[in-house]
């Protein structure tokens, strides 16, 4: 175990990286809080994306890592801002005109557009606790409506109160002129409408706690800032509640970035050390636009798991973080693959290669075996050569390759070609094209087909590989130019798998079979 520590406080991933940086927190004595706190922000004003998962999953990441390092206890809250007014209705839920109606009203407030919760914000949570639950998050899940109401922020909201002018000079210097003439850091809940209101404050009265404005009507009303009354704009919010929870760590997009001093400053000025925080980069859909909640755009969870694992969307996620990535469906391939090629090393690697590892983060350290016997890039191939319909129609070209491979041996796989199936069907089959090959391309396709029809030799990947090399050595230069011509000829795409390899499972036969069907011109 202290080999295994020490390797840690030197490994060179990035959770490792930052748990370092957070122990030295409590360096000199630990919290007297007895834990170190992760948090996750989450705004339910539409249905959870991807991008909110990747938030939990890296922050469970490095704090796995700190608890590899640390005897100190750690909890993890997941934090729903679902007191915050919907200021627009989503693109992408029914009853719209209903929505229309609530607008400015508490997430929890806004009665389900779908009909199955209490409120549109009740909805929303329990889509993100399912998806969170999905992948076996240990977390704490806590919604602002009962945090503001049930007293929890209390002391906090009246500490805002006194110190109101010294977070209103921190709001204002980031505020533009006209801005700065109407903002408050308090914004009341209207107690006939329940609307939430963003208006000036004429008096905030810290001896009552109680603040005085007026409505959109000129009505003049004083509230306490306490039990629900009124919540804090998004920004003071922020650095509140890491006061009020002693927050130690929390990671935010990119587009948080420039507000990062606000909320330390404001958390400081209640009372409290701000945390330490990582920024991570944003995902682009296959456009290159950010995706957004509201919008719908990008992958969804469940469309990422209908083509491939958890533990495939695990690996994409972990990857350099502080880099900005599309978040497309043409990334699941290579993300299976690459996921199981460093499940497969992990065996052989020491302590430092393990814990530089993503499938020891992906898993805690507990890192399961690879069964992928044939690649998910493979199997898309084969799907498309073998007009396969269902994983069976695979799974005989598989049984051939491995034979001692089996669904029930080899689940992962199973679930591959299950996926592979129709991955082909939903995105490669819609934009395959084949092209006839040229004069010499023909010549090189017709000496390959003939060396296979009278290959009596293993049927295995490098000596099947070494056959389709010695043909296109002499005739191309570069010789990628050579298999680029297999792929485009025989597999009506412009990249593809090691060929050798393609030949073993696909069948030698059957690849003859093929060249000849590619030089009848019935394929292009």
């Amino acid at each position: 175990m202290s080999e295994l520590r020490d390797a840690a406080m030197s490994a060179k991933a990035w959770p490792f990286e930052e748990a370092r940086r957070l122990l030295k927190r409590y360096e000199k004595a630990p919290p007297e809080k007895g834990y170190v706190l992760f948090e996750t922000g989450y705004g339910p004003s539409g249905l959870p994306h991807i991008g909110t998962f990747g938030e939990v999953l890296r922050t469970t990441m490095i704090r796995h890592a700190f608890q590899q390092i640390s005897d100190i206890p750690t909890r993890l809250f997941c934090f729903s801002d679902d007191l915050d007014g919907m200021r627009k209705v989503p693109g992408n839920v029914p009853n719209q005109e209903m929505l229309q109606e609530h607008l400015q009203k508490p997430l929890t407030s806004v009665p389900d557009p779908f009909g199955e919760f209490e409120s549109f914000g009740h909805h929303n949570n329990a889509m993100l606790r399912r998806f969170l639950d999905t992948f076996g998050f240990e977390y704490e899940f806590y919604s602002a409506t009962d945090f503001y109401k049930s007293g929890q922020f209390d002391e906090t909201l009246l500490r805002a109160a006194e110190r109101y002018d010294d977070i209103m000079k921190v709001m204002l210097k980031s505020l533009r002129e006209e801005r700065q003439q109407t903002y408050s850091i308090f914004l009341p809940l209207h107690p006939e409408t329940g609307r939430v209101l963003y208006v000036p404050m004429k008096n905030v009265d810290a001896a009552k706690g109680e603040i005085t404005f007026d409505d959109e009507d000129g009505r003049e009303w004083t509230l306490p800032v306490t039990g629900g009354n009124v919540k804090l704009q998004w920004k003071p919010d922020f650095g509140a509640r890491w006061a009020a929870l002693g927050v130690d760590f929390e990671m935010y997009g990119k587009d948080h970035s420039t507000n990062t001093p606000i909320y330390d400053k404001i958390c400081e000025i209640l009372g409290t050390p701000a945390p330490e925080h990582f920024t991570y980069e944003l995902f682009l859909d296959d456009k290159g636009q950010k995706i957004s909640k509201s919008s719908g755009n990008g992958i969804s969870i469940d469309e990422w798991l209908s083509y491939a694992s958890t533990e495939s969307l695990s690996y994409f996620m972990y990857q350099k973080p502080k880099t900005a990535k599309r978040l497309f469906f043409d990334v699941i391939p290579r993300a299976v693959d690459e996921y199981h090629q460093q499940l497969r090393a992990y065996p052989g690697q020491d302590a430092a290669g393990k814990l530089n590892n993503p499938v020891h983060h992906i898993h805690n350290g507990d890192v399961p075996e690879s069964r992928m016997v044939v690649s998910f890039a493979m199997l898309l191939n084969l799907a498309s050569v073998a007009g396969a319909e269902d994983k069976d129609t695979l799974w005989g070209f598989i049984n051939r390759y491995a034979p001692d491979a089996s669904p029930e041996t080899h689940p992962d796989l199973d679930a591959a070609a299950g996926s592979a199936v129709k991955y082909y069907e939903d995105f490669v089959a819609p934009t395959k094209t084949y092209r006839a090959p040229t004069d010499l391309e023909r010549e090189a396709l017709t000496e390959l087909r003939d060396q296979l029809a009278s290959y009596d030799g293993p049927v295995e990947d490098e000596a099947l590989q070494s056959v389709v090399y010695a043909v296109g050595r002499d005739r191309f230069d570069p010789l990628r130019d050579w298999f680029k011509a297999l792929y485009e000829t025989l597999l009506g795409a412009s990249q593809g798998p090691r060929f050798g390899g393609f030949i073993a499972l696909y069948g030698v036969d059957e690849t003859v079979a093929l060249i000849d069907r590619a030089l009848a011109g019935e394929l292009a």
